[in-house]
């Protein structure tokens, strides 16, 4: 498995991730239709132009995406069993087109399950910046991970 089982969460580590991904026009064009959102600060040049922001932004839930995305390969693939839900969720900072946004994680807890003793639950923050070194997305999370074989019960 290239995803991290239970035991493999440290708390208070840091992952700094090694993929990167610039957002495109199209991103920012497919989340919008695809959830069907019309916010002309995502899809209107000359609207978005006008605002505090002077440009379009990227939808939010592309950024959520991404940055969730990102660290699927080296910390839940293959080990997760269900994201079990987002504690909070922040966008200290906007994402434009063109931005290259880096995730990095951290665990911030984690118990067995009681239920399910096989199992472990972890909280997980992403943390996502753009090519600035800013903060733009913020995403704390709880995952059901499966423990290493033989560790459970």
């Amino acid at each position: 498995m290239a995803g991290m089982y239970y035991e493999d969460f440290v708390i208070g580590k840091v992952l700094a991730h090694e993929a990167t991904r610039t957002v495109t026009e199209a991103d920012n064009l497919l989340i919008t239709a695809l959830t069907m959102n019309v916010q002309p600060l995502h899809l209107d040049a000359e609207f978005a132009g006008q605002s505090m922001y002077g440009q379009r932004i990227v939808n939010s839930i592309f950024t959520l995406g991404l940055v969730t995305g990102i660290p699927v390969q080296e910390t839940t693939l293959g080990t997760t069993l269900a994201n079990l839900g987002f504690r909070e969720i922040e966008f200290p900072k906007p994402v434009f087109i063109g931005d290259t946004l880096r995730v990095e994680t951290e665990a911030l807890d984690k118990r067995v399950s009681n239920s399910r003793p096989d199992t472990g639950i972890v909280g997980i923050e992403h943390r996502g910046y753009n090519q600035r070194d800013e903060l733009v997305c913020v995403v704390r999370r709880t995952a059901l991970m499966k423990r290493q074989p033989g560790a459970g019960p």
